[in-house]
């Protein structure tokens, strides 16, 4: 394109009616002739004073758009000799093939093996709520006026250190009220010093992994386990061997026993997702399995504070006399998944190394939301909401079992609703044509979100059909319907009549 006709072009494609400033526009349009060379590198562009009018708009615009691909690259401009188009073309790439004049768009083959892999395997849902979708508390109970309260006055008598980046293990004070909760509540034998603060589960299990081991290490895992610690575990470089559990937890076979792994991952309080409760016997055989073998035994003591019937059990790091135990939490279900905060209870010779490493690898922050939940716990309204939401919970979970008893007796037995947010509903051996996944599709076109159990296995010669119904976020009067609709589900697959 001549310099010549720059002032046609432009003027054919600026839309004065589109709402767009005309400075955008403009600095787009020559943006857009450059890089296509349209514009060839030192071609001479027209003087602001001469596209201002023949353009029909004021010169300051036009000088203000000079100005800017001034600054980004695309001209140059010399007091005296005018402005003009830069030489900004890529250097040519030594001994390059040549490049097919319009690439391919990246496709799913561009990812890694591992990335195929994680992308594959996720067991993430687009829907985060509703009946019944298990691990999801009830936001709404959430005593949001308390938390507005303290978290007012942090803002009101801001700290410019609440403000930058976390120091390692996060605030003091958070690590301090959380150390006080957790001798009480949980039985963890820890110093606040030994707390590292994290956004959850699963970064807890991604700092411990890549602290304490090495890529092709081995790392039992209960099978079936929780899908996201899972995955976590996929792009970690581990070898993971899934262990099946029985009714005393994860059983390890003489043959697993003879080969020690560098790592356990277990939930010993609530096995997820089958719920049984490990035994003393049980833990204590890890325990001194673990000390004999030097392995380190990561607890993930997801939703311990939720039983129903009975106290909660107390943790099995604080059964841990030699320091092998990484107990691992999150407030995602005794508050809000969204707060997005977790911790780690650390030995304590690892706790500097574990401080310096979040620090190093993650950069946290949310310094303001931590200093507000460590005066929430202090202030008890943690505790009382625990409380309260068992009590909830409890109710919830019966009247669940209650509408199951209804529909199906003793046919469709249920296991694992002693403790957590959700139930198992064991299915019988379904038809060639359906599964469990199946099931779960079909409820979800009712709108109805379960998880199929069969998903949660990594032997699928293990693997037992069945459906995670969570119960903690559907209000108690909408729980029976809920149920219907998803018996609905059940029943098409299974080939029996409503």
């Amino acid at each position: 394109m001549r310099a010549s006709v720059l002032s046609d072009w432009l003027a054919q494609r600026l839309d004065r009616g589109n709402g767009q400033p005309v400075y955008r526009q403009l600095h787009r349009l020559l943006q857009q002739a450059i890089l296509s060379r349209e514009l060839p590198a030192g071609t001479k562009v027209p003087s602001s004073r001469l596209l201002a009018n023949e353009l029909g708009i004021a010169r300051n615009t036009v000088t203000q758009v000079y100005e800017q691909l001034v600054l980004e690259g695309y001209v140059t401009s010399t007091t005296g000799r005018g402005t003009f188009v830069a030489d900004s073309a890529p250097d040519e790439i030594v001994e390059a093939p040549e490049a097919p004049a319009q690439p391919p768009a990246p496709t799913a083959q561009a990812l890694s093996v591992r990335g195929a892999r994680l992308v594959a395997g996720s067991g993430v849902s687009k829907r985060q709520m509703g009946a019944f979708m298990p691990g999801v508390p009830d936001v709404s109970r959430f005593p949001a006026q308390v938390w507005n309260r303290i978290s007012s006055k942090y803002w009101r008598r801001l700290r410019p250190e609440l403000l930058t980046y976390a120091p390692g293990g996060g605030l003091a004070l958070l690590r301090h009220a959380l150390a006080d909760y957790l001798r009480t509540s949980r039985s963890v034998r820890c110093t606040p010093e030994q707390i590292i603060i994290t956004t959850g589960i699963h970064q807890s299990v991604d700092l411990a992994v890549r602290l304490l081991s090495d890529p092709g290490d081995v790392i039992w895992t209960e099978d079936p386990c929780y899908w996201g610690v899972r995955s976590v575990l996929h792009v970690s470089g581990l070898r993971s061997r899934p262990i099946g559990v029985d009714a005393e937890g994860i059983a390890p076979s003489p043959d697993d026993l003879a080969n020690p792994p560098k790592l356990m991952l277990v939930t010993p309080s609530h096995q997820y997702p089958l719920g049984m409760v490990m035994t003393l016997a049980r833990r204590r055989m890890l325990l001194e399995y673990a000390r004999q073998h030097q392995c380190w035994i990561i607890e993930d003591d997801y939703d311990s504070e939720f039983r129903y019937g009975s106290r909660p059990l107390a943790s099995l790091q604080g059964l841990d006399t030699a320091g092998q135990v990484i107990y691992v939490g999150s407030f995602s279900k005794t508050l809000f998944p969204g707060l997005r905060v977790g911790y780690l209870v650390v030995p304590e010779a690892l706790a500097e190394s574990f401080a310096t490493a979040s620090a190093e690898l993650y950069r946290e922050g949310q310094l303001v939301q931590q200093a507000v939940l460590a005066e929430f716990i202090a202030e008890g309204h943690f505790t009382s909401h625990i409380r309260k939401m068992r009590t909830l919970y409890g109710q919830r979970r019966q009247t669940l079992l209650d509408a199951v008893a209804r529909r199906y007796g003793d046919a469709l037995p249920t296991v694992g609703g002693d403790a957590g947010l959700h139930l198992v509903l064991q299915l019988p051996q379904l038809p060639r044509e359906a599964d469990d996944r199946k099931v779960a599709a079909a409820a979800l076109e009712r709108n109805i979100v379960v998880r199929p159990l069969s998903g949660y296995y990594a032997d699928a010669a293990r693997a037992a059909p069945g459906l995670l119904i969570g119960y903690a976020c559907v209000p108690d009067e909408e729980i029976a319907p809920a149920f219907g609709l998803l018996a609905g589900a059940i029943d098409e697959m299974l080939g029996r009549g409503a």
